[in-house]
């Protein structure tokens, strides 16, 4: 009897199939070689017949060069840190596209000189935020923090409120990341109140500037007293704020959330934020106020360390200068809106699968991302059994929701509408199998 493992198709034999060939163009050589392998080895196992061995290898490969997977965020959380933060638009991934290329990044075509290194994307910052008298970018929020402290403070100190010492997540503090560029912090005030005598009596002739911390992922509520940017000029330094989730001007559904406009307007002599939060861009630190402390910021030599790549530059003014970003439409979403969309959906699975446990059920969404604590967004979800949770994780594309009182809630808030039918389908399969 002839030995099965000599029908195993030859390895130079599969990587010549079209099949697998175009994979190669698309994954490289390596990645096809070794998925190859892997059915081979399962073809000699008796796992699967030789014939088999071509469509095992190509449903091991990705569908793309990343092993990401594009999800569903159907947790009603807008900016998720898991799962990337905020979404970026269609003209920002189209922009990303052309500046995976060469470009003119930093050339003038018409002298063939260097040119501004992102003068478009500086540009688009300046006309958002025109209370700005200069802006620059680094490569996260951190980073504009950090840059600030070590250009402006170095071996001084910073005056900061005891309270305002957080802790901005996966166990990185505001205070050690300071410290870690040489910086000497001078807390005032307790953890729950601080005056403005506070910071004046602390400011000397050592000090780089005063920080004031927006505590972006916590409320403190009770007895409580805080200081104004306002408040705080006049005292001989700079004020830097950090308003942490990058809303440039203000939202009439977060009244309370801080933005770069207004906070220039009130005082402050620098803002320091985030890009891949509430403007819903790409990841990056945004630094905008006083030009000629941009200027020190953006010559400086940290600067150089903390530079953004030109992908994030073509992506920052594509969300800038383009339509509304997936995050501004999540939170202009209504909750009517919501609910229609939620039945429409229910109605359909009852229809596809007789006796489908769903419902519908009301909920509050969340801006996430340490944006807007303890402030509910109206919404609706489409309810199932909690043990379908699993399953749609792992399915395609992965649904990711929320568990809540024995549900599975997926929250329809941060789901646009153009991808209910693959929601559907992905719960239509799962409720399907059971």
């Amino acid at each position: 009897m002839q030995d099965p493992r000599r029908r195993v198709p030859r390895t130079d034999a599969l990587l010549a199939d079209p099949r697998l060939a175009r994979s190669i163009d698309r994954l490289g050589r390596d990645r096809v070689k070794a998925s190859i392998v892997a059915a081979q080895d399962r073809c000699r196992r008796g796992e699967l017949a030789p014939e088999s061995v071509v469509d095992a290898a190509l449903d091991a490969l990705p569908a793309s060069g990343t092993s990401m997977r594009r999800v569903i965020n159907a947790t009603g959380v807008i900016v998720h840190t898991n799962l990337g933060r905020a979404p970026l638009s269609h003209a920002a991934r189209e922009a990303v596209a052309v500046a995976a290329g060469a470009t003119d990044v930093e050339m003038d075509l018409e002298s063939a000189r260097r040119g501004p290194r992102g003068r478009a994307a500086m540009d688009a910052l300046r006309a958002a935020v025109p209370e700005a008298g200069d802006v620059h970018v680094v490569n996260n929020g951190a980073a504009a923090l950090v840059l600030a402290a070590r250009a402006l403070a170095a071996d001084g100190e910073i005056v900061v409120a005891r309270g305002e010492m957080v802790e901005i997540g996966d166990g990185f503090r505001i205070p050690e990341l300071l410290e870690s560029v040489g910086v000497r912090l001078r807390e005032v005030g307790t953890t729950n109140r601080v005056r403005r005598e506070d910071y004046a009596s602390a400011v000397n002739d050592r000090t780089g500037f005063v920080l004031k911390v927006h505590p972006s992922n916590f409320r403190v509520e009770g007895f409580t007293s805080s200081v104004a940017v306002s408040a705080l000029t006049g005292l001989g330094v700079p004020v830097v704020m950090d308003i942490g989730s990058g809303l440039l001007a203000p939202h009439p559904r977060l009244p309370e959330e801080p933005d770069a406009a207004s906070t220039l307007r009130a005082g402050a002599d620098l803002v320091t934020a985030s890009g891949d939060k509430l403007l819903g861009g790409p990841q990056c630190g945004l630094l905008l106020g006083d030009a000629a402390l941009v200027h020190r910021l953006r010559r400086h030599p940290m600067a150089r360390a903390v530079r953004v790549d030109k992908l994030t530059l073509a992506a920052l003014e594509a969300t800038l200068c383009g339509p509304p970003t997936p995050v501004a439409q999540a939170l202009a979403r209504r909750p009517e809106e919501l609910r229609q969309r939620a039945e429409t959906l229910a109605a359909r699975l009852r229809e596809q699968v007789p006796g489908c446990d769903v419902d519908v059920r009301k909920s509050a969404g969340r801006v996430g991302g340490g944006g807007a604590p303890g402030v509910p967004l109206p919404s609706w979800t489409l309810t199932v059994p909690p043990q379908y949770a699993r399953a749609l994780r792992l399915g395609e594309p992965p649904v990711v929701g929320r568990v809540h009182d024995d549900r599975l809630e997926l929250d329809l808030l941060t789901v646009p509408e153009a991808d209910d039918e693959a929601l559907a389908q992905a719960v239509v399969r799962v409720v399907a199998a059971g």
